[in-house]
């Protein structure tokens, strides 16, 4: 735990720059200038106001300048991906699975903010993230494995999203490139859970809606990545148990 904990404080920072990359990506804007600013009035965010987690408790979630309110999307960022950043340290100790984990959980939630808000998976984050992923796996445990799941859990995707376009997008399509590259067998369980998860909100929908739920998407990423984190942290035991059962 000592070690997870060290790693916390820079997850912290790493979710306030995901922020940032959440707002401006999908805008094509600069991550890097120019400063942050509020999205209400325009004022530069000042150093003492743009402390993870800290900041926005001391604000009572409102902008300084204007008063304007400040999403809570923004330290939920900060600390789920403290929080999985911290757990990657947890789960794999000081080495560079643990740096690998750590990196795929920080894509993660950049992609599932990103979707929230604007429902899209960016080409520009989650492409480059599968082709450095699938590198880095090969390398650190060699094996065909890595490609093969990356190939199979898109193309598994790609033939939903042909047969119920309305439900899933390409982007989900890539995404699954990006978790079968990383959780190699694993990433059925990832699947498996992402999908069932996602029929909460489905089910809410369908119960309010009626028939009309059938025409309103939902971004599917969120879910893609709830399943993912649980498999990077439980799937090797989760398939385990379950092609036990089977035998």
């Amino acid at each position: 735990m000592g070690l997870a904990a060290i790693f916390f404080v820079p997850g912290l920072a790493f979710g306030s720059f995901l922020n940032v990359v959440a707002a401006r990506v999908p805008l094509r804007r600069s991550i890097v200038s120019p400063p942050s600013a509020c999205m209400g009035c325009g004022t530069p965010i000042q150093r003492r106001d743009n402390i993870p987690l800290l900041s926005y408790a001391l604000l009572r979630g409102h902008c300084r300048a204007c008063g304007a309110s400040i999403p809570a999307r923004y330290p939920a960022v900060e600390l789920v991906t403290a929080l999985l950043v911290a757990g990657s340290f947890w789960r794999f100790g000081l080495s560079a699975d643990a740096v690998l984990s750590a990196a795929f959980c920080v894509v993660l939630v950049a992609i599932s903010a990103i979707d929230l808000e604007f429902h899209i998976v960016p080409n520009r984050i989650v492409l480059p993230a599968a082709g450095v992923v699938l590198v880095a796996q090969t390398a650190l445990h060699p094996s065909p494995e890595w490609a093969i799941a990356a190939i199979a859990a898109s193309g598994f995707l790609l033939l939903a999203a042909l047969a119920y376009p309305a439900g899933m997008g390409m982007g989900d399509v890539k995404l699954a490139l990006l978790m079968g590259a990383m959780l190699g067998r694993t990433v059925a369980v990832a699947l498996m859970v992402g999908m069932i998860s996602a029929l909460v909100p489905s089910v809410v929908l369908l119960a309010r809606h009626g028939s009309k739920a059938r025409k309103m998407g939902i971004p599917f990423a969120p879910f893609l990545a709830f399943g993912s984190v649980v498999a990077l942290f439980a799937g090797g035991w989760l398939l385990d148990r379950y092609l036990a059962l089977l035998g």
